[in-house]
């Protein structure tokens, strides 16, 4: 099934401009007709999910493409890879630093306002905290 671009803006909850931006900047593959309107595949609602989780994760546009390429080849480019992991390492240890200075100013708050704060986080979200911290002493 193919898409028009509105169609598919409508579909993924983002702009068309948005899709005309990611198009023309390579993001997104568009066939188009003979009356040059851009149609896209199913496809495209995967990688737009993909770019925007993506955005959301603080990532540039480069880093996004990079992402974009190891995901759809069909032969792993290690440097590539190894490239990627090493950001997200990075951004591991930042943040493993970032949860330990609020650990740190959460213990220092009394009970009451302690208990407001982990009131406020899903279990899910306090198990994990748990873990990083855990697992980064």
């Amino acid at each position: 099934m193919l898409l028009k671009i509105g169609e598919l803006a409508e579909v993924c909850n983002v702009s068309k401009r948005t899709i005309d931006y990611y198009t023309k900047i390579g993001l997104l593959q568009c066939e188009r007709s003979d009356t040059n309107y851009r149609f896209y595949g199913e496809d495209a609602i995967e990688d737009i999910q993909f770019i925007e989780n993506c955005k959301d994760m603080q990532m540039t546009l480069k880093q996004i493409e990079q992402r974009l390429m190891v995901k759809k080849s069909s032969q792993v480019d290690t440097e590539l890879i190894h490239n990627q992991v090493k950001e997200v390492m990075d951004k591991m240890t930042y943040l493993e630093a970032e949860l330990k200075d609020i650990h740190e100013s959460v213990e220092r708050l009394d009970d009451d306002s302690q208990m407001k704060i982990k009131s406020r986080l899903s279990p899910q979200t306090v198990a994990l905290i748990q873990s990083l911290l855990l697992y980064s002493t």
